[in-house]
């Protein structure tokens, strides 16, 4: 029996080499609320739709890491709440022999796109289940947000260096 993995040219494969692999895609927390039921008063006008993403990241263990897309998308008319979705979508991955540059941008870009399509059917199933037409999240550029929260973070570090200690 061979212990080393062998790639389809039949070479043995770089046991150093990095390593990524979804593990599984699941819902870790969900919560719908529609206060008026499907009602909606015609004089209301349009809804107002705000959307809140947050992602985290967990250590499950060994070389899995848990990373959580939180998503929360609210309707709101007349300064009332039409519906309201809070979703923690989570997926577990396997992660290893990333230089600590490459995962960081994999865990805040590549797996929070990984599961931005399972949280816009979940939102989607829970507003049609509830009565009202589907809502798709929009596209989100995590590469750009990851960017900014870099850009905020130096901007933070240096006003902390730049700050003289108080006597």
């Amino acid at each position: 029996m061979v212990d080393e993995a062998q790639t389809p040219n039949g070479q043995a494969a770089d046991p150093n080499a990095p390593q990524f692999a979804p593990q599984a895609v699941y819902v870790k927390d969900v919560s719908f609320e529609a206060p008026q039921g499907p009602r909606v008063d015609p004089n209301a006008g349009n809804p107002t739709i705000n959307l809140n993403l947050n992602t985290t990241v967990n250590e499950l263990g060994g070389d899995t890491k848990e990373v959580v897309l939180t998503v929360r998308v609210e309707a709101q008319a007349a300064e009332k709440t039409i519906w309201l979705i809070e979703l923690q979508q989570a997926g577990a991955f396997g992660i290893r022999n990333v230089p600590q540059q490459e995962l960081q941008r994999l865990l805040a870009i590549f797996c929070p796109n990984y599961l931005l399509p399972y949280a816009r059917q979940v939102i989607s199933d829970l507003l049609t289940k509830g009565g009202f037409p589907p809502f798709l999240l929009p596209p989100v550029n995590f590469d750009t947000l990851f960017a900014q929260a870099a850009m905020r973070a130096q901007q933070q570090q240096a006003g902390a260096q730049a700050t003289p200690p108080a006597n």
